[in-house]
């Protein structure tokens, strides 16, 4: 092995690039490191077994090329490091912060202990859990609220305008009882 063939075997040990083009089945990338562009290589995911994460890059994302033995055909692209053309999308401790292409933003902040999913117009959330949902904690809603099922409460509720039961559309504010005589009397419990 002459010289520049070792030099060029440690120069492609370690090279920083560009996602070049995307691959979704199999998952495969390349790369574009100065002027040269690999063949289609396999991307560094967080995990791959028996529990697995799904995040393709994206084209224009920077990556370091990790090529054993220095052969770009045994390349590996690691994903994850910010740059000009796509900065970070945090600037402080604590944070904990995952930005989609969508607008949609879901973090954490471990100093005021805040957790956030914020979903861009018109998104949904659906949350699937047959085992159940606990809660601990007051519950603030804005919007609308239907339900399908039984609801059981412990405690007081209190409505503020109104609570209209049945297909009759029985008001309980405006709700009278015929064959009552007003006067100083009580009527009798409800008849079940």
């Amino acid at each position: 092995m002459n010289i520049a063939e070792l030099a060029r075997l440690i120069e492609n040990l370690v090279r920083l690039g560009t996602i070049e083009a995307v691959q979704m089945q199999p998952p495969r990338v390349k790369v574009k490191s100065g002027s040269i562009v690999t063949a289609w290589r396999p991307w560094l995911s967080l995990r791959a077994g028996a529990d697995r994460e799904w995040d393709p890059p994206t084209v224009g994302e920077q990556v370091v090329l990790l090529s054993p033995s220095g052969l770009l055909a045994q390349g590996i692209a690691i994903t994850g490091l910010f740059s000009d053309l796509i900065p970070a999308n945090g600037d402080r401790e604590g944070l904990h912060r995952r930005t989609y292409r969508d607008g949609a933003v879901i973090e954490y902040d471990s100093i005021d202990h805040r957790l956030r999913a914020i979903l861009p117009e018109g998104g949904v959330t659906d949350l699937t859990s047959t085992g159940g949902i606990n809660i601990v904690g007051p519950i603030n809603h804005t919007g609308d609220y239907t339900q399908e099922g039984n609801q059981t409460v412990t405690g007081k509720v209190t409505v503020s305008e109104d609570v209209v039961a049945g297909a009759n559309g029985i008001s309980l504010v405006k709700h009278r009882t015929s064959g009552v005589t007003p006067g100083p009397g009580n009527s009798g419990a409800p008849v079940p």
